[in-house]
């Protein structure tokens, strides 16, 4: 599969992107390049491969939970613009006016 140069220009003209000629035809071979590769990849016979969770066998050595010494709600609002009721008050992002 290869991408033509009009290809390129409509995937950049997508993205907002403005190339220059030099720059379309660099990047028209570099994505040639990488389609190329893809390809060759979907032709190997993984049938046989188990899907793999990660690479190697190492496991995640996790700590354990354990309460540690912190603020009281009252510390952490004292470093809030404004609070009420032990929250912090903040400005309505999401509805409009």
């Amino acid at each position: 599969m290869a991408l033509s140069k009009e290809e390129v220009l409509h995937v950049a003209k997508l993205a907002r992107l403005e190339f220059s000629p030099e720059e379309i035809e660099k990047y028209q071979q570099e994505l040639n390049d990488i389609l190329n590769y893809i390809d060759m990849l979907n032709e190997v016979d993984a049938a046989e491969i188990k899907p793999l969770a990660q690479v190697n066998d190492d496991t995640n050595n996790l700590r354990e939970d354990e309460v540690r010494k912190s603020l009281t709600v009252e510390e952490a609002l004292l470093n809030a613009p404004e609070a009420e009721d032990g929250a912090v008050i903040v400005p309505k992002v999401v509805g409009g006016e």
